[in-house]
């Protein structure tokens, strides 16, 4: 995989600290800054069929879906419980939520 911006190479997985842009907003969001930094190790993504499914995106070589929501579902690329301060608050906000938007 390479960085579509400078040609470089990208190491597959995707180890380390990125931003999540949040696509839309969403309770699980609630106290999260715009554009925090999550913590990703992955080799895949998801591709997402419909765009109202998105609720975050991250850039690594290409713009992928590093959130998703839907009804009671919301989906994440990265790893919460790594995530420091952001990642606390969005399992913070999970443990109270009721499953609706």
């Amino acid at each position: 995989m390479h960085d579509a911006r400078t040609g470089l190479a990208l190491k597959v997985p995707h180890m380390g600290w990125n931003q999540v842009a949040q696509a839309k907003p969403h309770p699980l969001w609630k106290g999260i800054p715009a554009d925090s930094r999550f913590y990703f190790v992955h080799s895949y993504y998801v591709n997402a069929d419909q765009p109202a499914h998105i609720a975050g995106v991250t850039e690594y070589g290409i713009r992928f879906t590093s959130a998703a929501a839907h009804a009671n579902i919301f989906a994440v690329q990265f790893h919460p419980e790594k995530s420091a301060t952001a990642g606390l608050q969005l399992l913070k906000n999970f443990m109270g939520w009721d499953g609706g938007a």
